[in-house]
Formats: C-alpha cells, structure tokens, sequence
C-alpha cells in the first residue's frame, strides 16, 4: 500500500490480515462478507431452441487476483445430472440456430474475440468439444447477437468514428500509446463518463456473415455508419439494446445522436438499418423526443415492440410498451393501464405474450403481457427475476431473494410448477446463518401508504435488543426490494449483529408513477419524512430494535440523505456512513456528467434557478453537524465526483467531529473488487461497532 497523506484516515486492522488470500470462513458462522465475495454468481440464463438445455454463466471469484473469473455451464433440464462446464474464460454464451453448439466471448492473445464450441448431446447429456475461434478482428468484441437463422452475427466494437476500419482503430489506439505527450484537448461536454475519460471512441454495431467454414471475416460490416451515439449506449448499455428482423435483413437499435447536447439529452431512439450497411440508419421514432429503447419484433416481422419514455430528460420517467405498425408507421400504447415500468421486454415465439420484469411492491417480478389487449400477468412474484429465457411451454429463469443469491429455476410459461434446478451456493449458504426479514408498512407523507423491511440480526434472540443498520437507498428512483446485492447486501450487517431497518420513500419505484415522480425537486422533503415516519414506525412494531444504537447509512443519493440528515434530524443517531453522496447541490451541478439528471431532479439549470439548488443542499447546514461520520469516496467515480466526498471530510474535520475518510483510487461509483469489497466492509462495520458499542457517545 502506497504512504497516504496523514488527513487520509482507514481502519486497517480487520482487513490487511485477509489481504492476498482466499477468505475461508470453516462451520457454522454468521454470514460475512468474506462469504459475499467467494458466492458463486448464476446470470444470463438461455434456453436451447428445443427447450431442453439451459446455458448459463457462472462468475467465481480468485481472491488472490483480485477479480472474477466467468465460465459457461450447461445443464440438461429433462436429466437428474449437475451442470457440465463447457466453456472456462468465457462468457454471454448464445445457442446456434440448431441448438448444437454455442457462440461466446473469450479472450484470445489478449484480444476479445467470437468463439464457438460443438456440444456432444445424448441421451444422457451433453459434453463439450474444442472451441474454436471464430472472429479475428484486431479490437475487442464488445457484443454479439446472432440472426434467428444463424447465418448472420452482430457486433460492437468501439472504434473512431473517422476510421474506415478496424484496423485503423487498432493503429491509431497503438500510436496514441506511444506518444510521449500527455494531453488531451476536447471540444464538447462528457468528457468523462461514470468511471472513465472519453478517448473519442464510440460502440458502434456491426454485421457479419459466416462462411461455409463458420468463420467470420477480418473486416465487419459497419450498419450504425454516420451516427455520433454510442450503440449500444454507455456505460451500461448492451446488446438488449439490438433486435435482428426475423428475416435476417435488417436490424433495429437504440441510439441517442451526441452532439454538444448528450450531457442533457435523453432522446434516444429506436433506428431501423440493413445487414449489409447499403443504406443508412432510419430513425423510426423521431417523433419522441424523450426515451426509446429495447426494440422486440414480432415473429411475423409486422409490429416492432419497444419502450418508451414521455418526458424529455427524466431518466427515471415510467417505460410504457408501444407497438407500432411497420407498414404504416403508426404506434400504440399496449399497457396504459399498467402503473409500472418494466425493466426489460422480450416476446414469445407465438407473438401472443410480452414477457418483462418490474419492480412491485418490493419484489422484482416476471411479468406477462397480452399485447392486443395489454392485460397483465403475474408469472412469478416473490423475490428478484434477474434473467430469464423462453421456448415453447418452458420458462428459464434466474432467481433470488433476501435470503439467497440467484440460481435458475424453471417452470411453464403460465408460471406454474416453478422449481429449482441448480444449487451453486448450497453448502456455503448452509454453513452461513442469515437474518429472517419481513416488510411491513406506515402512513408517509402525503398519508401515503410506504413499505420498507426489517432483517432480524443473525442468532436473533426473544427479549433481546439489538443495534440497528438504518440504511437509505440510492437512485434515489430505485429502490431496497426482496433481492440479493453484493454491494448493499443487509445480510452483512446482520451477520454482524445489527437488525437492518430500511424504508422504500416516495421516489422509490415499484409503487406507481406518481410515487417515483414524487421526489423530484423535494430531495430532503417528503423523503425525509418516510424516513422519519418509517424509523417510528419500526420502533414501535419491532421492539427488539435499540434505538439508542442506531446508525445511519447510504450511498449515492442515500449518500445525500445522509448528509441532509446530519445537519436536519440527527438525534436518533449515534453515527453515519456516507458513500459517495452528493455533499454540495450547487457544485454537483458544475463538476457532474449527466447534467440531464441535475437539471430534471432541480427544475432547471443552477444559473436560471439557484433558488432549487440551495433549498435542500446539506452544505448548508454543516454549522448543525455533530453526529461522528465515516465518509467513503472513490477517485474514478465521476457520477459524484470524489470533490463531494472531501468537501464533506473537511466540514468534518474543521468542526471536530470524529471522522474518517476511506478512499479507493480504482473504483467508480460502485465498489467492485473483492479485496476492495471486504475492505469496505470491515471499515464500515469496525465504524458501526465502534459507535454502538454500549452507550458509545461523541
């Protein structure tokens, strides 16, 4: 570890010890989160063309280098046998069009590329051959889907928009690496984007065709040609993003053209280009100036099914599922009825369901939609559907909840006769004692109805009371559901033996539009009135819950919370945990990226509307700040910029009051490494102890 400054304050101690091993945790144990970390990941769940074999990933983790490592499994569903691994290093496995063998990405001389592996199916199960290498461009693959005959795959590859090739990318990024000078001029905003710089390269898709060998050419035809958007979107767009015709001819993205205004723009819209580039890009949504996106065809290729967004810089407006007629043009809103925004979209191969996922009440379901009448049904209700495939009568997918991460269940495209079919986590699950939770609900503000959950602390005892987790969601459009997290998983702050309270406020999502909409330009309003109504309301129902011992934590906009509530309602706690949150409204604005999500949240921008800025910005109450806070903040988060982080140490530390401040040079928003992951832990949780212990005091 490289000397830090003496202002720079960590918790050493729980941690350094673990650092460079594996973390083992032996018998029975509280769950910690060493257990987190070394949790084997299910996701991505695909269904063979006859129904019979699911692909899926699996993301182990080397604790020793620091990182995951993804493989591809296979599991026979009309067999007793357990999932063979196919496929090691590799990842997004596709089925071929004959469902014999798989496409993937994998790494080869360092380089990304398209692989292909035959599987030997038998009565008994499956085997797989070599894998062979099918794409040999000279960037990586960022992307691929195949064509519903196979013949085709579509590609992204993030490439200089000016270069006529690959190649040229790859010669230019090479001399960029060479040259000596440092500096980089820019022209417009977004320069930097979550968690890196702009380089002026862009994703850009393109399609190829297999020759009679099944290999693919060296050069890609480019389809998104003449278009300054990112296709798919980033950062976290991907090829959900991108639907071939069922013909195989055409293909159907979204993009959001840049320009100087993508900062504050989110206009993107669903394209329509052919495979073989003859012709450019078709903007079939243009007269939507906010948010399309998903595009689904129907089986027949007549009716293009996507998402779509009303208002025009609100990221978090509510998805409807439109339907328009490709022939003519004209569009409908399948679900208006719907008071919900799905997450996904896909379609059956009938054409007459939509499947999507939503947040509800608390959970993460899998819904059905008619799309004629836009009735909805409830597939599969409890917990989180992560990911999930569909062929004939058989629903594939990936499952989990509070109290166990994902594995893959199967059950009839009704809903009914849901199972469990893999069982990845088993015995460390069972070794690693978890909390029992249960929602419950208040009156909030408005006297709306508002849910949140208590997690009993593990070894829960009658009679006994516990310290207590309050933790704040981020988002703030999001919300604290009946699912698995590896980053704000409450399991490991019970495992700690403190109770978890936390509370879904008006802004949350899952709860109608108007609940969501609610917290917009009344950041440290109604909020902070669900909190406060939902920490009385659990105390009352819940007396094994100290309140004499209770902190409060959240990041991102949960991170802002925190700091509205150290200068405006800090009496019920003994200490905060703030990561990554916005400290300085006014500054966020000036030194963010996504200025469309400031200007919507504030009503305008800071220079027409200081007023919006100042009227909920904790800077402004540090003089009230007395309550000890842990401060965490990492140097490429460029969402909240690492200046909020110090800004709120400094108050801190001017003031007196006992601080920290935990940094990690090398993540973004989010804390992703697994070493990174426990140290983030065991200083949050040494924090904790160390102000809840007993009748701990300032």
């Amino acid at each position: 570890m490289k000397s830090l400054p003496i202002l720079l304050v960590l918790v050493f101690a729980p941690w350094v010890a673990t650092a460079g091993s594996r973390p083992a945790p032996a018998g029975a144990h509280p769950f910690n989160v060493h257990d987190l970390v070394m949790l084997d990941r299910v996701s991505d769940p695909q269904l063979s063309p006859d129904g019979r074999f699911a692909a899926f990933s699996l993301r182990s983790t080397d604790y020793a280098a620091n990182k995951g490592v993804n493989s591809v499994y296979v599991l026979d569903l009309h067999g007793g046998a357990a999932p063979v691994k196919v496929v090691s290093g590799g990842s997004s496995a596709r089925w071929s069009a004959d469902g014999k063998s798989l496409f993937y990405v994998a790494p080869a001389a360092g380089v990304d590329q398209l692989w292909r592996v035959n599987l030997a199916i038998g009565k008994h199960g499956v085997a797989s051959g070599t894998p062979v290498q099918v794409s040999h461009g000279p960037l990586d693959l960022g992307g691929f889907s195949l064509s519903p005959d196979g013949k085709r795959v579509a590609m992204t590859y993030e490439v200089y928009p000016d270069c006529a090739d690959l190649a040229c990318t790859k010669e230019r990024m090479d001399g960029d690496a060479s040259d000596k000078s440092t500096g980089t001029l820019y022209k417009k905003l977004f320069v930097r984007h979550w968690g890196a710089w702009a380089t002026g390269r862009r994703n850009q898709l393109f399609v190829a065709s297999f020759d009679a060998r099944g290999q693919l050419p060296a050069e890609p035809t480019l389809v998104s040609r003449d278009m300054d958007g990112d296709v798919p979107s980033k950062p976290f767009g991907g090829m959900e993003e991108v639907a071939f015709a069922p013909d195989g001819q055409s293909i159907y993205f979204g993009a959001r053209i840049a320009g100087s205004s993508e900062p504050w723009s989110t206009n993107f819209d669903v394209y329509r280009a052919p495979v073989d580039g003859s012709a450019a890009p078709q903007n079939l949504t243009a007269a939507n100036p906010a948010w399309d996106a998903y595009p689904v065809p129907s089986p027949d290729g007549r009716t293009l099914y996507y998402l779509a967004m009303k208002e025009p810089g609100f990221e978090a407006d509510r998805f409807a599922i439109m339907a328009m007629d490709l022939a003519s043009g004209t569009t409908r809103e399948v679900d208006p009825q719907w008071d919900r925004s799905p997450g996904s979209l896909s379609i059956s191969a009938d054409g007459k369901t939509l499947l999507a996922t939503a947040d509800d009440h608390g959970q993460h379901p899998l819904f059905a939609i008619d799309p004629t009448t836009g009735k909805v049904h409830l597939l599969v209700g409890d917990g989180t559907v992560s990911g999930y495939a569909v062929t004939g009568n058989t629903l594939l997918l990936a499952r989990d909840d509070l109290k166990r991460p994902a594995d893959l269940y199967v059950a009839k495209t009704s809903g009914h006769g849901l199972r469990q079919v893999t069982h990845f986590n088993v015995d460390r699950m069972r070794d690693a004692k978890v909390g029992d939770f249960e929602f419950f609900s208040f009156t909030g503000a408005n006297h709306e109805p508002v849910q949140g959950y208590v997690v009993k602390p593990v070894g829960y005892q009658r009679g006994k009371t516990y310290p207590v987790a309050f933790i704040i969601h981020g988002g703030p459009q999001g919300a604290m559901n009946n699912g698995w997290s590896y980053r704000w998983n409450p399991q490991t702050y019970a495992g700690q033996g403190f109770a978890v309270v936390t509370v879904n406020f008006h802004g949350s999502t899952g709860y109608g539009q108007a609940f969501t909409n609610a917290i917009s330009g009344d950041w440290g309003g109604r909020p902070l009135e669900d909190l406060q109504a939902g920490w009385s309301a659990a105390l009352a129902k819940y007396r094994f819950l100290d309140g004499d011992r209770a902190c409060a934590l959240g990041a991102s906009y949960g991170g802002y919370m925190v700091y509205w509530m150290a200068g405006v309602w800090n009496g019920p706690w003994k200490c905060f945990v703030d990561h990554d949150g916005v400290f300085d409204t006014r500054a966020m604005y000036y030194d963010t990226e996504e200025l469309w999500f400031e200007e919507k949240e504030n009503g305008g921008t800071p220079f027409d509307h200081p007023e919006n800025y100042e009227r909920f910005n904790p800077v402004n109450h540090v003089k009230d700040w007395r309550v000890p806070m842990l401060v965490v903040h990492s140097g490429k988060d460029f969402r909240i910029p690492i200046t909020q982080g110090l800004g709120a140490f400094t108050a801190l530390q001017r003031r007196g009051i006992p601080s920290e401040f935990l940094t990690f040079p090398d993540e973004n928003h989010f804390v992703l490494k697994p070493q990174n992951s426990v140290q983030w832990h065991e200083a949050v949780n040494a924090w904790l102890k160390k102000w809840t212990a007993g009748a701990a005091s300032p």
